[in-house]
């Protein structure tokens, strides 16, 4: 591999392997570690809001999607240093520090032995880990944000024109690698976070699950190093994002003072820019707006798709957890990329069908559509398990009859319950809403201890207890004497358990046990049918909407282009936040069905854009205007490089090498 000049051309000799620059292997390995980095920090995220910083449920989830907004904005700055001043080459190597520096920082914040000056297991001092966490956090947004449209973009630019179909097939592997590094993060890191760690006390480990994300980014900035010598790296053209602003604000500026109809119209309103600007720089400005303004329905696709994990509450398949579902999206995207980038798409062409990207792309909202048709379906099937809930006015209350004989219980003002001895009765008043957990109730006739839980006295209650589904053991104490109590669980079920004042002298078997709630019988595998159509959807939308903003972008503006598509993402989950603040509808299924219509219409929207959107070769306008400026149209250049090459190539006995200027 070599690079030589010959006057003011630069001439790059790329070796290939297979038909693709070896460079590139280097770009998606780095992609891959990348993403496992990032996937897995995100994994156990909100947990550690929950169970470390001790956040609430609204502040973990508000402050997760702020920081998954600002991951998605945040490229826009990362195209601008990109296109406009370092390169994207450099770009992705000092963010790519930056990132490192965070995911460093955001896995000191975990260990709770920094602040833990009584060695309890509690930090003392959580004012200094949530101030750690949050510059981590700024930190990864920064540096994930800021590489997401180079990596991509740099890839690219180590392809030939001839090179088309390599080309496509790596924005497929690229994505390929995005999802691999995400499933086995998703599978890893809650692994190693459920691990006990620590220097004086032993907790969950935190330390080791965001550790070791914070290793594999330190492994994605050397794989990228490595290749430094094999990649074609383009040098950036200025600050370009000031001059398209500036640029559009002239012509904006321009056509409001020639308003008037005495002055004649104009092909574009971009035109109005000639008296004063390049008509390249025009050119190509016209190209990105065209692509943007496509951009404008898609973040409701990414609104809708970003809900996809909260739909994971039925019983095990396989042994698995809940949460574990959220691995088929990318075990199936694993799947379905090749699939349909080697079997589904080729066959459409061969059929003669014109399967353009942006027919892809509507086909794609329409999957997602029907996944949330399907989530409905499923979920009105889970409603005909569930009990009866209070209502948003009225409240529910447990009366427990501890006492030897039945009883009898009026409730004012004329509700009247007759409880058998250590029974239960519900009763729902019109109040506010409360919720029932599991718990314990001491029927005993002095204080016990059960294993894992809070010490009870006599006639009272144990706290609201989460416990993990299966099988679990509790052992009941009181001095010297004890018994042990088993009970398998049941995603979703709600138990109340009455301890009598006889425990220990039947060896735990009268303890009487209240089905508050029935576990969910609804089988997870009815799930699958709404992940394979939402992956589908995925597969033909995302992959094809990175292809095509790559495709339609000027070479100066690609990092710019694919921002852009980014923050389509981003305004996504601002959305999410906005919605989940304005509030629900009151059936879950209906709420699916109202988000799946939006999403039809969007599709319907876009496709009208689409149908009179025209596909464009940037190169070839840019040649064409260069040629009507009386410059020296870039085909000529190419022409006397392709016959250096031939020359080169018969002067060459070990292999065939390439031309990128």
């Amino acid at each position: 591999i070599k690079k030589k000049k010959e006057e003011d051309m630069f001439v790059y000799l790329t070796a290939e392997c297979c038909g693709y620059p070896i460079s590139i292997f280097f770009i998606v390995v780095n992609e891959f570690c990348e993403r496992f980095s990032y996937y897995g920090m995100r994994a156990v995220l909100v947990l550690y809001f929950r169970y470390f910083l001790l956040w609430d449920d609204d502040l973990a989830t508000s402050i997760y999607h702020a920081f998954v907004a600002l991951c998605y904005l945040t490229p826009i700055l990362g195209a601008i240093i990109a296109d406009s001043w370092l390169g994207k080459f450099k770009t992705i190597i000092y963010l790519s520090i930056v990132y490192a520096i965070g995911q460093v920082t955001m896995a000191i914040s975990t260990i709770h032995d920094i602040t833990d000056a009584n060695r309890d297991g509690t930090p003392d001092n959580f004012t200094f880990h949530i101030a750690l966490s949050m510059l981590g956090l700024i930190l990864i947004a920064l540096g994930t944000g800021g590489i997401k449209p180079c990596v991509a973009a740099f890839g690219g630019d180590q392809f030939q024109e001839h090179q088309s179909r390599q080309l496509n097939t790596f924005f497929s592997v690229f994505y390929l690698c995005i999802n691999a590094g995400s499933l086995l993060s998703t599978l890893i890191t809650p692994v190693l976070r459920a691990q006990e760690c620590g220097i004086h006390t032993q907790q969950q480990c935190y330390p080791l699950a965001f550790g070791v994300p914070a290793v594999l980014m330190v492994i994605s900035l050397v794989v990228f190093i490595a290749g430094s010598g094999m990649y074609v790296k383009t040098d950036p053209e200025g600050n370009i994002m000031w001059s398209v602003c500036k640029c559009i604000g002239f012509a904006i500026k321009n056509r409001f003072r020639h308003r008037s109809s005495s002055y004649p119209k104009r092909e574009h309103w971009m035109d109005w820019a000639n008296e004063k600007y390049d008509k390249l720089l025009i050119a190509q400005i016209k190209m990105v707006l065209k692509v943007l303004f496509l951009y404008i329905p898609l973040p409701m696709f990414w609104t809708l798709f970003d809900q996809k994990v909260s739909i994971c509450h039925f019983s095990g398949l396989l042994g698995g957890l809940p949460d574990q579902m959220q691995t088929v999206n990318p075990i199936l995207i694993l799947t379905l990329v090749p699939i349909m980038d080697r079997l589904i798409f080729p066959l459409i062409q061969k059929c003669g069908l014109n399967f353009s990207p942006l027919k892809r792309m509507t086909v794609g909202m329409l999957f997602a559509a029907m996944a949330f048709v399907s989530a409905a379906l499923v979920q009105i099937e889970i409603d005909k398990t569930l009990p009866n809930f209070p209502s948003s006015s009225e409240s529910q209350l447990k009366v427990v009859n501890t006492y030897s004989t039945t009883l009898n219980v009026t409730i004012s003002p004329n509700e009247h319950l007759l409880i058998e001895s250590f029974g239960v009765q519900l009763h729902t008043s019109k109040h506010t809403y409360s919720t029932i957990s599991c718990m314990f109730v001491n029927g005993y006739t002095a204080d016990l201890n059960i294993t894992n839980l809070d010490s009870i006295e006599p006639s009272a209650t144990t706290n609201y207890t989460l416990v993990n589904q299966g099988k679990r053991d509790f052992v009941l104490r009181h001095g010297e004497q004890w018994c042990e109590f088993s009970r398998k669980f049941g995603f979703g079920a709600s138990y109340t358990f009455l301890i009598p004042s006889t425990v220990f002298s039947d060896d735990c078997e009268s303890i009487t046990e209240v089905e508050d709630m029935k576990p969910n019988s609804v089988h997870m595998a009815l799930q699958i049918p709404q992940y394979f159509l939402i992956t589908t959807g995925e597969v033909m939308f995302s992959v094809t909407g990175l292809q095509f903003s790559y495709s339609q972008a000027p070479k100066n503006m690609k990092s710019v282009l694919q921002a852009g598509w980014l923050c389509t993402n981003a305004v996504g989950n601002i959305i999410v936040l906005i919605v989940a603040e304005l509030g629900k509808l009151p059936k879950q299924w209906a709420e699916y069905l109202l988000f799946a219509s939006l999403l039809v219409a969007v599709s319907i929207i876009f496709s009208i854009m689409a149908y009179f959107y025209t596909y464009i070769d940037p190169a070839e306008i840019e040649a064409q205007v260069r040629k009507e400026q009386g410059l020296e149209p870039e085909e000529m250049e190419k022409e006397t490089i392709e016959m250096e090459e031939k020359d080169e190539d018969q002067k060459n006995e070990q292999g065939v090498k390439q031309t990128k200027i």
